[in-house]
């Protein structure tokens, strides 16, 4: 079974899906003329455009969600894996991912809300949504909803718990188990609350986590500055074959660097656009703006804030595959969260286990619940081909059974399942953007037209010329509806 799991992963995480994801990023980058540079001021403003309604939720609260989703593992026990495998230039690959990654995720969160639709009076909206009515492959969208229901109900989120599970286990001795457990319960109180109350959490509880775990990595940083320099020049070096240590291994820099980018920033992975959809807007365009700039919170902001901790204090091993084990200080143990905590530990003693490991439960237990929407959102698009009644009731208690699970396995275990989930949704769904370039690309020009002019842009799908935006056509434009 682990030999079959690791070969599938290996056939997913070919590099043709690195070349992939890196290529997409470029192309929407010069398509829109690097529109995380040109709108990085609309994007500090839109985040607090709008207001919730009983449909959709607000600009911050989608934003949220979405973060809620990017920010997650990945953001420390994710950097770990990529230093240990990849060496630390991947950390300049992750950010190479997070600048072009912007601009798909800019794309893929402009047509959730082109093609959003209003279901049991609340918005949905996502891949399944955009490729049956964008490209008129129902047999696809199908496909993207199934994957995406198994991926985020089944695979993903036994990684979020497994992390949590080994950081309280360093951080305070807990048995797996009892973190699994309690974990269960804490996400089937909410989740069956539905999407109000999943928003209602993230926009407080995401904000604070990652300020918080920003400012700390800023004091670990303050109290090594004088190692700055030698830092940076480590990731840079590294990162194109020429440091002498970790030379050997440029391919898995770049390889690890991208996967592991796309694990935390899901930009291109089909998962933001579920969020964005739900989001009370005026116009499309301004949610991709918004969705662009959570890319760059989650890899350039959060991301690095680990990577600095964990390299400044040397707490890292490298295990490049064919080279000889590159060990540091911190010894030979599994690469992890263990990696942010002896880092902080080293400079702040008794009081970076217990933080990571608290740090670690925020940021990943929003990441279940965003999965769970996900999830959610895609089995609502099934609906009519499933059972509604009893299929929803079995995705929360299969996802509560599979957090417990997650965190009695092992980590590489759950990694590999969760690269799995990431690289299914990642291949259909980047295709599927690809194929809808001009839609994304006709709604920004709509949008930029409109802020010449001086207006507050309001979507006409008819006169920025896309077609099949049922919601913006038939609903929003009525004056009734606002």
């Amino acid at each position: 079974m682990e030999q079959f799991v690791n070969g599938l992963n290996d056939l997913i995480w070919s590099q043709a899906l690195i070349y992939l994801c890196l290529g997409t990023g470029l192309f929407y980058s010069i398509a829109t003329r690097f529109l995380q540079i040109r709108h990085l001021k609309d994007m500090i403003v839109l985040m607090f455009d709008g207001k919730s309604s009983d449909a959709g939720v607000s600009s911050f609260q989608a934003l949220s969600m979405a973060l809620s989703g990017r920010v997650g593992t990945g953001n420390i026990a994710g950097v770990a894996t990529a230093i240990a495998f990849g060496g630390p230039g991947s950390i300049f690959w992750m950010w190479v991912m997070a600048f072009l990654g912007s601009a798909s995720g800019f794309v893929e969160a402009t047509l959730g809300q082109v093609y959003k639709i209003k279901k049991d009076g609340q918005f949905r909206g996502g891949p399944a949504y955009y490729i049956e009515k964008g490209l008129k492959a129902k047999w696809y969208a199908v496909l993207f909803a199934v994957v995406t229901v198994i991926a985020t109900g089944l695979l993903l989120p036994g990684v979020q718990a497994n992390s949590i599970a080994s950081g309280m286990k360093t951080a305070f001795g807990i048995n797996p188990w009892i973190t699994g457990v309690f974990l269960a319960l804490i996400l089937g109180a909410i989740i069956f609350g539905g999407v109000k109350r999943i928003a209602n959490v993230a926009q407080v509880v995401v904000p604070f986590m990652a300020l918080g775990y920003i400012l700390v990595a800023l004091l670990i940083v303050f109290l090594h500055v004088d190692e700055l320099p030698a830092m940076f020049a480590l990731i840079f070096k590294s990162a194109f074959g020429a440091d002498a240590a970790f030379g050997g291994i440029l391919g898995s820099a770049i390889m690890w660097g991208v996967k592991r980018g796309i694990y935390s920033n899901e930009a291109g992975q089909g998962t933001a656009p579920h969020a964005a959809a739900a989001a009370e807007v005026t116009h499309p365009a301004k949610q991709g703006i918004v969705q662009a700039f959570s890319v760059y919170i989650d890899t350039l902001f959060v991301c690095s804030a680990t990577a600095f901790m964990i390299l400044i204090t040397g707490m890292y091993n490298v295990e490049p595959e064919g080279m000889k084990p590159i060990v540091h200080p911190l010894g030979a143990v599994e690469p992890g969260p263990i990696y942010t905590q002896q880092a902080v530990e080293s400079v702040l003693p008794g009081f970076g286990a217990p933080f990571v490991a608290i740090a670690l439960l925020f940021f990943a237990f929003t990441t279940i619940m965003a999965y769970y929407y996900m999830a959610e959102t895609n089995l609502t698009y099934l609906n009519g081909r499933v059972r509604r009644v009893w299929s929803e009731y079995a995705l929360k208690l299969l996802m509560m059974a599979m957090v417990v699970y997650g965190s009695v396995k092992s980590a590489k275990l759950a990694w590999t399942l969760g690269d799995i989930g990431v690289g299914s949704m990642a291949w259909l769904n980047i295709i599927a953007i690809l194929l809808l370039t001009k839609p994304a690309l006709r709604a920004l020009k709509d949008y930029e037209r409109q802020k010449r002019e001086g207006k507050d842009p309001v979507f006409d799908p008819k006169q920025a010329g896309v077609a099949d935006a049922d919601f913006w056509e038939k609903e929003y434009l009525n004056p009734h509806v606002k």
